[in-house]
């Protein structure tokens, strides 16, 4: 086999096939996973170990958080150490969280029936939530039935995997690319947060989270301004509503 065709199989192995290289934020392990040509960041949170979080305003002044940076100082402030931090789901102008937001089991904004509007609306949408050391991600409606009482909890749309199956919506040829972002709780007992590098389409991100990553069940979380913030990195270009954050 020549050298060129060699480059050509090792290539067309590489996008054919998840890579995976983990790295350690304090404790935390966070993921760069390359799955069908695409990159990653996974935060990978083990709820019996780590603190998880959702922030949106600011108790000293009433004010939205917005950045990473301001909710990182609050945790210093409370003697954490902030492992990890992502955006929420959709919000509305004025930095005002679209659907459901609870925190601390105060529910701060009701759950939202919109049927129409933009990929919140694309139905079915739902509801990521968590209590102690449970977590789910659970279809609004079914939502509405469980009676989970969460002490944080989001909505957002569309649900990307629900009970293994990709939304219907959702066809491989799809022609609208963003990043964006997600999370997923998965068959091992832990919930992954996902932010992609690059552009991807619905069903390629819904392939990761199910085939990739092992989780039946996820929710986009948004769309081209999706950011993380890890130690020694921070990729957050706009304000943001609500903020989750992985501390110890």
């Amino acid at each position: 086999m020549s050298p060129l065709s060699s480059l050509r199989l090792l290539t067309s192995l590489l996008l054919a096939f998840p890579l995976t290289a983990c790295s350690k934020a304090r404790g935390l392990t966070v993921e760069h996973v390359t799955a069908g040509g695409r990159l990653y960041t996974v935060a990978v949170v083990d709820l019996t170990r780590d603190t998880l979080r959702l922030h949106w305003r600011n108790p000293a002044d009433g004010e939205p958080y917005r950045t990473f940076e301001r909710v990182r100082g609050q945790l210093d402030r409370e003697g954490k150490r902030m492992l990890f931090a992502t955006n929420s789901g959709i919000y509305a102008p004025g930095l005002r969280p679209l659907g459901l937001h609870v925190e601390g089991g105060r529910t701060l904004v009701g759950l939202n029936g919109a049927r129409s509007g933009g990929n919140f609306a694309l139905l079915p949408n739902g509801v990521f939530w968590v209590r102690g050391e449970r977590a789910g991600v659970t279809e609004t409606g079914a939502y509405r039935r469980l009676n989970v009482s969460p002490t944080y909890a989001t909505q957002s749309g569309p649900l990307l995997v629900q009970g293994g199956r990709l939304h219907p919506a959702f066809n491989r040829e799809g022609t609208s690319f963003r990043v964006r972002s997600g999370v997923g709780v998965c068959r091992d007992g832990r919930v992954r947060f996902v932010v992609s590098a690059g552009p991807v389409n619905f069903h390629t991100f819904a392939l990761l989270f199910r085939d990739t990553l092992g989780c039946p069940d996820a929710l986009y979380l948004d769309g081209s301004i999706s950011a993380y913030e890890a130690p020694g990195t921070d990729t957050q270009l706009a304000d943001f509503a609500g903020i989750w954050t992985v501390s110890r």
